[in-house]
């Protein structure tokens, strides 16, 4: 194929984009021929290149070159890419940074970063020295463009793990990263001068720093052994905190001015929360310095006043797993062996965070994931009525890092675990200030109490000392689940899942009898779908537990499967028909 046909290309482009069947298969047959002819890659980027093309057609040809980069730029490859066309095409898409299409300038950067993993910088010297020139323009589109490009390169490049890739890294890192940091603080400082003086054209200012942000989080991540000794980057990781609370005001000024710029704001503060855990979690020595006043800000945030009205559910998930980061990283935590040689730098990150964490802040921790971050929400509670099945689904495996509620559960099981001396007792006192079920009580009511009883749930093994779980499951749990109110179903779910929790940890074996009888009336009919299945759960690990006695259930087998199998015709999903069967 001739370099010069891009015409016939073009119009077999434009079938195989169309509606109309009997042009669009013949034409996907011809571009596939193509696939390995030479120059058709060229003629290609020409057409994506060209603006006056229809977009449909130009997002073709860029999906046709992706797909060819992938099967056909590496040497080794059958029917490979010549050289002489790899060289034209490389310098065609340095060429192009006035993209008027937001989409198709993403897929151009996602096309530079493909060719950049495999040539860059050994065929393609040329790529970041350009890529930094244009940045320098001081004209906004291509700037942005250029830097959207260099933000995926360098993502690329980063994911690159021998030896020789990690050192050329490092280099481009050492080369590039005062300059994108200084960058980065321009573009930062005039935005939020901007929003100061409620000026307009703030749009563009934000997706600049936003992109430098990207690229200085891989920089800062993957090129440096220790980020500590690098001036520039602490540097970089001190304004990181030094602006967090004043995008979050901006984010909460832009709430209800532009919902487009809001998000973007919002992915701003988040990206800040994922600088620091990749740091953090990558090089935990050069973190210590940060510890204090990660911790200060997370904390302040979420745990007091200074952060009503700022916040939203996906920063608070990350805070929340910063703070429990750095409260279990283990070049944190000294060996407990007397004999054994402490680090000091371990020693002084231990220092700081038991500086940190006084009585007054850890328990003020706790007692706010309890009653503010466990209460069911709303939400929840219209998915209990719309989706029981799926409410009453385990969010288990990695759900934490992403989901609030999970995500307060896991943070208060690691300082319950690491403070237990000062929590248990708080705890306790928590559910001594709980009522008898006796008449009726507010919702808000039921919803603390629900709130206690997952705490008491998730630190079963650290209450086992502390709690005298017989008489409590006694005179307090069994009077719970015969609350017939249909409001309290909330609390006699909660129960259901409690006794679940603490069956294997400490429950005198003659008590057992009484769990099988008390259980067998929260799987009736007649209860709430959402507690039949957290009984189910009961149950089974009543079962599994290591202390099971046939005898004690084979009274109350027949009742059991009965209501099991009522309760496997009822539900639709396969998960939980699954999870019945299981029991």
């Amino acid at each position: 194929m001739n370099q010069e046909n891009c015409a016939v290309v073009l119009e077999t482009l434009r079938k195989a984009a169309s509606q109309n069947a009997e042009q669009l298969k013949p034409a996907e047959q011809q571009l596939k021929c193509w696939e390995t002819e030479k120059w058709f890659y060229s003629a290609l980027l020409s057409i994506f290149s060209d603006h006056s093309v229809e977009v449909n057609v130009r997002w073709l040809a860029v999906l046709y070159i992706k797909n060819g980069i992938e099967r056909y730029w590496r040497k080794t490859a059958t029917n490979a890419i010549s050289e002489d066309e790899k060289k034209v095409l490389r310098q065609k898409m340095i060429s192009n940074f006035h993209e008027p299409v937001n989409q198709l300038a993403l897929q151009l950067a996602v096309l530079v970063s493909k060719v950049a993993r495999f040539d860059c910088p050994s065929e393609w010297p040329e790529l970041v020295p350009t890529l930094l020139q244009v940045v320098r323009n001081p004209d906004d589109l291509p700037q942005q463009r250029s830097l959207l490009v260099l933000h995926h390169v360098t993502k690329s490049l980063a994911s690159k793990r021998l030896a020789g890739d990690r050192r050329v890294f490092q280099e481009l890192d050492s080369n590039i990263f005062g300059f994108i940091l200084q960058l980065w603080t321009n573009q930062t400082e005039a935005f939020l001068n901007q929003m100061a003086n409620n000026q307009n054209n703030v749009g563009i200012t934000l997706e600049k720093s936003y992109l430098c942000l990207k690229v200085l989080r891989k920089l800062v991540v993957h090129g440096f052994k220790e980020p500590m000794r690098v001036p520039e980057a602490t540097m970089f990781l001190t304004l990181v905190f030094q602006w967090m609370k004043p995008m979050l005001e901006c984010r909460k000024t832009l709430k209800c001015i532009n919902p487009n710029l809001r998000m973007i704001c919002e992915k701003y503060v988040v990206l800040f929360t994922k600088v620091l855990h990749d740091v953090l979690e990558l090089h935990p020595f050069s973190y210590i310095s940060f510890i204090k006043p990660s911790l200060e800000t997370a904390v302040s945030l979420c745990f007091t006043e200074a952060g009503e009205g700022l916040l939203f559910e996906r920063f608070i998930v990350q805070s929340l797993n910063l703070i429990k980061a750095i409260v279990s990283c283990a070049e944190y935590s000294p060996s407990k062996i007397p004999d054994d040689v402490q680090d000091p730098a371990t020693m002084e990150a231990a220092q700081i965070k038991m500086t940190f964490f006084t009585y007054a802040t850890v328990t003020e921790m706790c007692r706010r994931l309890v009653l503010h971050y466990f209460l069911l929400t709303e939400e929840e509670l219209a998915t209990w009525d719309n989706d029981p099945e799926g409410f009453a689904s385990d969010g288990g495996g990695e759900a934490w890092k992403f989901c609030l509620r999970q995500c307060s559960e896991v943070l208060f099981l690691t300082i319950f675990h690491e403070f237990r001396e000062t929590l248990a007792p708080l705890l306790l006192e928590m559910i001594q200030g709980i009522q008898p079920a006796e008449g009726s009580i507010s919702f808000q009511a039921m919803l603390n109490r629900d709130a206690v009883y997952t705490a008491v749930g998730l630190a079963a093994f650290d209450l086992h000392d502390e709690l005298d779980f017989d008489n409590w499951f006694l005179h307090v749990l069994i009077p719970e689940l015969k609350v017939s109110e249909p409001r309290y179903r909330i609390v006699r779910r909660r129960v259901a899942w409690l006794i679940g929790q603490w069956v294997g940890v400490k429950m005198s074996p003659e008590l057992r009898p009484v769990l099988y009888k008390t259980l067998i009336d929260s799987l009736s009919p007649s209860e709430d779908l959402v507690v039949r299945l957290t009984a189910a759960g009961a149950v089974k690990a009543a079962v599994d537990d290591f202390e099971f006695n046939t005898e004690q259930f084979l009274p109350y087998l027949e009742s059991y499967v009965s209501l099991l199998y009522k309760l496997l015709q009822q539900v639709t999903e396969c998960d939980t028909k699954i999870s019945i069967l299981h029991v």
